[in-house]
């Protein structure tokens, strides 16, 4: 069982930055693979970005060059650092994680089986 905790939302001038970070409980960090997903009211959860336990990493084409995810896993954290944030940034941002002891990630938000309970992030414009 691995418990997932998010923090570091707020709200933020158009143009600001912002970094969340996620708590993993469990001593087999590594060996999950994590992601960050986000949802709005009425929308469906959108893939934002993941990386594996080795390091790899994707993202979405809307937060490509401006977001950037990593992980310590001595720390069993992994953290989305937000830059040059939009209006359209504005959602609730979710961490989420999957064991895959062959360091594969995906996208696929039904792939991760371990759900933080959200963190609110606001961009103003």
């Amino acid at each position: 069982q691995v418990q997932l905790v998010e923090s570091g939302g707020g709200l933020v001038q158009a143009g600001g930055s912002l970094r969340l970070s996620c708590a993993a409980s469990g001593r087999t960090f590594s060996s999950y693979a994590m992601g960050w997903f986000r949802q709005v009211p009425g929308k469906e959860r959108e893939f934002v970005a993941a990386i594996s336990g080795s390091g790899g990493t994707a993202y979405a084409d809307s937060v490509k060059g401006r977001f950037t995810i990593s992980r310590d896993n001595a720390k069993n954290t992994v953290y989305l650092q937000m830059n040059s944030l939009k209006f359209d940034d504005t959602a609730v941002y979710y961490c989420a994680a999957f064991y895959s002891a062959f360091s594969a990630l995906t996208t696929d938000p039904t792939r991760y089986n371990y759900w933080g309970q959200g963190t609110q992030v606001t961009v103003s414009s």
